[in-house]
């Protein structure tokens, strides 16, 4: 199977919300929060469910903070140290 290799080596991510008695549980592959995104507006646009606009503007939130973090994380793995002499 074409390209299944490289799914597989990719980190998964999770993301939940708890509403209520309703839990949303979105697993996605580090790479793919477009996808992720598309999903939370199709959610929020279903009126078959209780998910709304007001949820899906928190998961993306938590998203952001999640990528944030790993950039930051990556940033200074990256780096050289600094030291500063005194």
């Amino acid at each position: 199977m074409p390209g299944y290799k490289g799914l597989m080596s990719k980190p998964i991510r999770q993301l939940v919300l708890k509403k209520g008695t309703e839990r949303y549980i979105y697993r996605y592959c580090s790479g793919s929060e477009d996808t992720l995104l598309d999903t939370l507006v199709e959610q929020a646009n279903d009126e078959r469910t209780d998910f709304d606009w007001f949820d899906a503007a928190v998961l993306s939130f938590k998203l952001t903070q999640a990528l944030m973090g790993e950039a930051d994380e990556l940033l200074h793995r990256n780096s050289p140290e600094v030291t500063q002499k005194k």
